[in-house]
């Protein structure tokens, strides 16, 4: 009996998704657990997996498609072929079954000898058609050609590693002539258009780079910001770091950053100023009396801001573990919709950049953010 694929519940505050690459066609054998397709959310990208082993049937909606919670997205059946409103209809080897005696019985002409079309339909399949969104815009990035590209993620899918591999030329003689040919493959979706003249190129954004530009720009209208700079003299955490760093990763298999001595830093100021620990919901103010602090990381496919959960009950070894998991998650795209959930306060630090002044964005509906910069030697004598 066939049964619905559909858009799964995507979390708190998401009410849609855009559809990513399928990695099955329509008429193939799937397993229960395979992935099938990929959807972009505003935070995190989800995998749609087959429900049941069967047959891959319609496919609903195609990518780039927004859809919403509840939509149909495909039917799996049972061997069945599904049709269009998913019901059962005829077997799959039926559709299969009438390409090859025509392609059987056509070998001998020389119109059938030559077929254009057929290497061009699977030659996406051999590389875009098996990777991730966010893994064809890194190969669209470095004008990387998929379809020339071995997968060695599960069932052949394309990795960042493999793109990252394939960015590296084996000659400098070779590395030019490659680069440009493969530019003009892979501006064929239109993703990336360049002018005519070449002075210019468009590039689609992802769903979460708007999502990001959307959300700052709104936070601008609709909030009051107001940003306040301070000095402050690192010299006695400085010091502190210096002598307990060796014994610090000895001791928990962690490096002792600073990021742990901001997030101390922050909770001890909510704590002495809580309404800065809050969000704003209409006309109240809804004070937290718990601290789940975000910390912003800059990631390939944009900002996110994964948060660190009762960061006030955590050990300083335990804040620097869980930040180090959480960006490393974060840049691997493996963070999941919870880790971005439900954040009293922000910490950004732009320092990482050598950054020595800016002025940070709210994260709405939050009250407050924190930015922290480079650290420089004292100018006073």
């Amino acid at each position: 009996m066939p049964v619905d694929i559909r858009v799964p519940p995507l979390g708190e505050s998401l009410v849609d998704a855009v559809v990513g690459s399928w990695l099955k066609s329509e008429g193939d054998a799937v397993s229960r657990g395979e992935t099938l397709l990929e959807l972009e959310t505003d935070k995190v990208n989800l995998d749609v997996t087959a429900p049941e082993d069967g047959v891959l049937g319609k496919i609903e909606r195609h990518e780039g498609d927004v859809v919403k919670v509840g939509d149909l997205l495909a039917v799996v059946g049972d061997g069945a072929a599904v049709s269009a409103n998913g019901k059962a209809a005829a077997t799959t080897s039926t559709p299969v079954a009438t390409p090859q005696p025509a392609a059987a019985a056509q070998p001998p002409t020389p119109v059938a000898a030559s077929p254009a079309a057929p290497p061009t339909a699977a030659a996406e399949p051999d590389g875009a058609g098996r990777a991730a969104p966010a893994v064809r815009r890194l190969a669209e990035e470095h004008a990387i050609d998929l379809s020339g590209v071995s997968g060695s993620g599960p069932a052949g899918r394309v990795t960042r590693e493999d793109v990252l591999a394939a960015t590296r030329p084996v000659t400098p003689a070779t590395a030019q002539p490659a680069t440009a040919a493969q530019a003009v493959s892979v501006s064929q979706p239109a993703i990336s258009a360049p002018s005519a003249n070449g002075r210019e190129e468009r590039q689609r954004m992802s769903r979460r780079r708007q999502t990001i530009a959307n959300r700052l720009v709104e936070a601008q209208h609709t909030a009051a910001m107001l940003t306040t700079f301070n000095e402050i003299d690192m010299t006695a955490v400085m010091d502190l770091r210096k002598a307990r760093k060796e014994s610090f990763q000895e001791r928990h298999g962690i490096g002792l950053g600073f990021m742990s001595f901001f997030t101390k830093g922050v909770i001890r100021a909510l704590k002495a100023f809580p309404r800065l620990n809050a969000e704003i919901q209409g006309d109240e103010i809804v004070l937290k009396h718990f601290y789940d602090i975000g910390v912003a990381v800059g990631v390939e496919e944009g900002l996110v801001v994964p948060v660190v959960r009762d960061a006030d009950r955590k050990s300083f070894a335990e804040i620097e573990k869980e930040i180090v998991d959480l960006a490393t998650r974060a840049r691997d795209g493996k963070l999941a919709l919870s880790d971005l959930q439900g954040g009293t306060f922000t910490i950004t630090n732009g320092g990482v950049f050598g950054s020595l002044l800016s002025t940070p964005i709210l994260n709405a509906p939050q009250v407050g953010i924190l930015g922290m910069h480079a650290i420089q030697p004292s100018r006073r004598p």
